[in-house]
């Protein structure tokens, strides 16, 4: 599903989600009705009355006969680049915007160093406004996405402010995306 199409759910079980864009973890109760408004990179980000939350791809099995499109994987097993850090960052959104984080211009640095048997990457970040209580939950998920890469064994996002992101930087496939050109 995309960011354009949308459908209501009940949730199946109570399910553990984060509230946007404060980041403070709440349970959403079985039975609840639930709008998905986004669904990318495996998370989806909903509506209630209460206002927008973001379902961790692990329960969104919670929405009932919710069916998540399949995800392609970011890198065959087995092969590792730069590229394949790279097109995994792709897979991570900011749950109000469907947009990657790389297309909106918020990773600001990769670095991958050799460790013992394999490889450590460090990338630095930002957000889209200061304060952002998302930010945790973004960065933990590319975290997550970039350990599962093959031969990596330590991964590490870090929260930046400098320089400050401005749309500016967002790049010409997200300006197509967000309907700015």
């Amino acid at each position: 599903m995309s960011a354009s199409a949308a459908s209501t759910y009940l949730l199946s079980r109570d399910v553990v989600a984060t509230v946007i864009p404060a980041g403070d973890r709440v349970t959403l109760a079985r039975g609840e009705e639930v709008f998905v408004t986004q669904s990318l990179g495996g998370n989806v980000t909903v509506r209630t009355d209460r206002g927008l939350f973001r379902i961790a791809r692990e329960d969104a099995g919670a929405l009932a006969g919710y069916v998540a499109a399949a995800e392609t994987p970011a890198v065959a097993a087995g092969e590792f680049s730069e590229q394949a850090v790279w097109d995994t960052l792709k897979t991570c959104f900011d749950p109000e915007i469907p947009v990657n984080i790389v297309d909106l211009g918020l990773v600001y640095d990769l670095a991958i160093e050799p460790a013992a048997g394999g490889n450590s990457i460090e990338v630095k970040m930002t957000l889209t406004a200061p304060g952002c209580g998302m930010g945790p939950v973004i960065a933990e998920d590319a975290r997550q996405k970039i350990a599962a890469l093959p031969t990596v064994v330590a991964a590490k996002v870090v929260i930046v402010w400098d320089p400050q992101w401005t749309p500016q930087m967002i790049s010409e496939t997200g300006r197509k995306a967000l309907g700015l050109e």
